[in-house]
């Protein structure tokens, strides 16, 4: 009818011009396609750069906590040496709950008027939860009186609870499921402003994991806790692997409630340490939902989970303590090492392995830590020969046998039989991961829990009548992620948790149908503002940064092994060589040849790499060090981590400060943990260079300030937990996977 051209006319009359434009398309799909598989590939081996450096850091965190662990099960209870490292395991603190009352008892602490943080009166209303929502979103800080006020409230409460909850959907229409927040309250006021506060009408399941790398950790327990404490029965808190004060020892949340409450910080890590012990294990929705932090193994057990004495496990990582009644009657911890070895979970599956035994606890008595050092050296290097797996973690004497003692009636969970199976089932609930082959195998990247397969969960699930898991534990970089047929659910609140642009958060809605309805979000302002390339480019740089920093601390192995291949000494190796060597020290599964490009530029015109040149453009020098030994800067530049850790275990008053005597201990102790030598005069020169006012004390925040390699610190740095390991670290005792 109209008289306009149309297109196949235009076509007929033009077909060069269509044929062009066709071309054009094709063309510029291709590179689209191109471009997003790139973008993706950059994403993908970021994402595995910093896995790698944050498990690895787990792995150097229980790999300590067992070396420590040996050295209080062999040492003499009188030994310097062990009353160094006591007070961590908490021997001596046999208690009854109404004299642990008396001991963090707020009555006697002043609220100055000057004060302008919120007051809290108890019981709490909603309105003051509510407003202790507002202050820490305006960066107020409450007093510490009503810090252990609200605290012993939670603890009262929380004694009260099971070790599994059970809810329903019937009365709420909709219960909401977070992931981790780790110190991010960013995101959990984003959460509370989408999604609304805990309520009647709103019920809230906290899958663990509260605490830690970010800096607001004590102000989300506050506010999870005052919502417990306003809705018992709509609020629920579920325990992660970092409620555990050992693992809080590396990550941050120690040093931030000493940071924020220097007068009445240790008291609240003690009265914590206690309500972490007593945090549900799990939550079941409908019967039908088991929500928990970690994961399950071939022999978890809901009934044995559930009447177990969860108190007990005030860290995960190491099994209770028998307690015995000496004659003087004087209640005595001492471990329970019955022989275990032929139990079918011990042959299924090892979450931790060991060396041979050193011998009986007589044959240290009078024994120095060198003397020590001597033996663990000659009776762990054949071990070592065999031992040749990335999972490779130091604990001991599994295998010793101790004599009968008398059970106490109070400790009937810890003195059972299966205590050991109690262990092992809490630690993989805590630590555990899935997979997607078949199967349950040891957790080798993080060195506890396991890895768990589709059949494993498809047994689990029949066993219990269940139909889903949510779990947590792990980052997404969605923020969720199903898997197992879409009958495991992993969840993660943090958004930007490696470095902004990272990943997304997520929560998770339940309504009456069990249907998980999945809501993502993003609380960083600048995030939001970033276009996908910019997200990408932005996290590849933080990535590579820690990467460079990763490969200069490993200098001396990177060397050695270029030199293999090097027989001439030119100091040249090839592309293909190169590559190799990176991988084999490093073991990191990441395509070296493409990240060649970000990583090397010293390379000659036939192709080679000149690897002494590329060392010295990774060489990042840390200030004030010039005097020092550089055997002793590199060693400190590979393990400040577990340095820190020990440092603040060695801080018993948890000043902030230890002695130039306390700072040799330290020194001797990581001397015997990494089996290398530190002279006197080495370690002298260092903490004369860290002491600057010449106090003879030395600040361990100034000390790990100096010594830290990038020029400003980085979300991945945030506790000073990420630090990568190689497998060669991971499989002797010379070395220990972190920085």
């Amino acid at each position: 009818m109209g008289c306009g051209v149309t297109k196949s006319d235009q076509f007929h009359k033009h077909p060069s011009k269509a044929v062009t434009s066709i071309k054009a398309a094709i063309l510029i799909q291709r590179w689209y396609r191109q471009y997003v598989a790139r973008t993706e590939m950059r994403r993908r081996y970021t994402w595995h750069i910093f896995q790698s450096i944050e498990y690895s850091g787990e792995q150097a965190q229980i790999k300590l906590y067992n070396f420590l662990g040996y050295l209080m099960d062999n040492f003499t209870p009188s030994s310097s040496e062990r009353n160094l490292i006591s007070h961590i395991f908490r021997e001596n603190e046999v208690c009854r709950d109404a004299e642990w009352e008396r001991y963090f008892c707020y009555k006697n602490i002043e609220v100055p008027d000057i004060y302008s943080g919120p007051h809290l009166t108890f019981p709490l209303s909603v309105e003051q939860a509510v407003g202790l929502v507002q202050a820490f979103r305006d960066k107020k800080q409450l007093h510490s009186r009503y810090v252990l006020q609200l605290l012993l409230e939670t603890w009262k409460l929380l004694r009260m609870l099971p070790n599994i909850n059970r809810i329903s959907t019937c009365h709420s229409k909709e219960i909401t499921i977070c992931g981790d927040l780790h110190g991010q309250l960013e995101d959990l006021l984003l959460i509370f402003y989408k999604n609304g506060m805990p309520s009647l009408d709103k019920s809230y399941v906290f899958n663990g994991d509260f605490v830690d790398r970010g800096k607001d950790s004590i102000e989300i327990l506050l506010i999870l806790f005052a919502f417990l404490l306003v809705y018992p029965s709509d609020v629920h808190m579920n325990r992660g692997n970092h409620e555990d004060h050992i693992v809080n020892l590396r990550y941050g949340f120690t040093k931030e409630v000493l940071t924020k409450y220097k007068m009445h910080g240790k008291r609240i890590l003690k009265l914590l340490q206690k309500i972490f012990s007593w945090l549900p294990l799990a939550t079941v929705i409908d019967q039908k939902v088991l929500v928990l932090h970690g994961g399950i193994s071939d022999s978890t057990d809901l009934s044995l989970l559930a009447r177990l004495d969860r108190h007990n496990y005030v860290s995960a990582l190491r099994p209770p303590k028998r307690r015995n009644t000496s004659s003087a009657g004087i209640s005595i911890d001492s471990d329970i090492d019955e022989d275990w070895s032929n139990h079918k979970v011990f042959q299924r599956r090892a979450s931790f392995t060991f060396p041979k035994p050193l011998g009986t606890r007589s044959s240290f008595q009078n024994r120095s830590l060198q003397d020590f050092s001597d033996r663990i050296k000659v009776n762990v290097e054949e071990e070592l020969e065999t031992c040749r797996r990335r999972s490779y973690t130091f604990n001991a004497g599994i295998n010793r046998v101790e004599k009968e003692m008398a059970p106490c009636p109070s400790t009937d969970s810890v003195n059972s039989d299966n205590a050991k199976e109690e262990w092992k089932q809490v630690l993989d609930l805590l630590w555990s991961d899935p997979m997607t082959q078949d199967g349950c195998v040891p957790n080798e990247v993080r060195g506890g829990g396991c890895y768990w397969g589709p059949d494993i969960t498809d047994d689990f699930l029949n066993r219990h009548n269940l139909q889903l898991i949510i779990r947590s534990h792990e980052c997404k970089q969605d923020g969720y992620e199903f898997c197992h047929n879409r009958k495991v659910l992993t969840l993660f609140s943090a958004s930007n948790y490696y470095d902004v642009g990272s990943n997304r958060g997520a929560y998770v809605k339940l309504g009456p149908d069990l249907v998980p309805y999945v809501v993502q979000y993003q609380a960083s302002s600048m995030t939001r503002e970033l276009t996908v390339r910019q997200s990408v480019g932005r996290t590849e740089r933080s990535a590579l940064k820690v990467l460079r920093e990763q490969l200069f601390a490993h200098k001396s192995d990177l060397i050695s092994a270029f030199k293999t291949f090097d027989s001439e000494n030119t100091g040249l190796v090839s592309l293909t060589d190169w590559a190799s060597v990176v991988e084999s020290v490093m073991h990191l599964g990441l395509p070296w040849r493409m990240l060649r490009f970000q990583l090397v530029t010293c390379k000659t015109s036939d192709g080679m790499i000149d690897y002494n040149e590329w060392f010295n453009e990774l060489a990042i020098k840390a200030p004030n060090t010039d005097n020092i030994e550089q055997g002793l800067l590199e060693t400190l530049y590979r393990h400040r981590s577990t340095v820190e850790t020990i440092f603040r275990i060695v801080d018993t008053d948890n000043s902030g400060f230890i002695t130039i005597e306390d700072f040799r201990q330290t020194w001797k102790l990581l001397s015997i943990y990494l089996k290398m030598e530190f002279t006197d005069e080495a370690i002298s020169d260092l903490a004369v260079t860290i002491d600057v006012n010449q106090d003879g004390n030395i600040d361990i925040d100034e000390f790990m300030e100096a010594f830290r390699l990038t020029d400003k610190k980085s979300r991945l740095e945030r506790g000073r937990s990420m630090f990568m390991g190689t497998a060669t670290d991971l499989t002797k005792l010379e070395g220990d996977p972190d920085i």
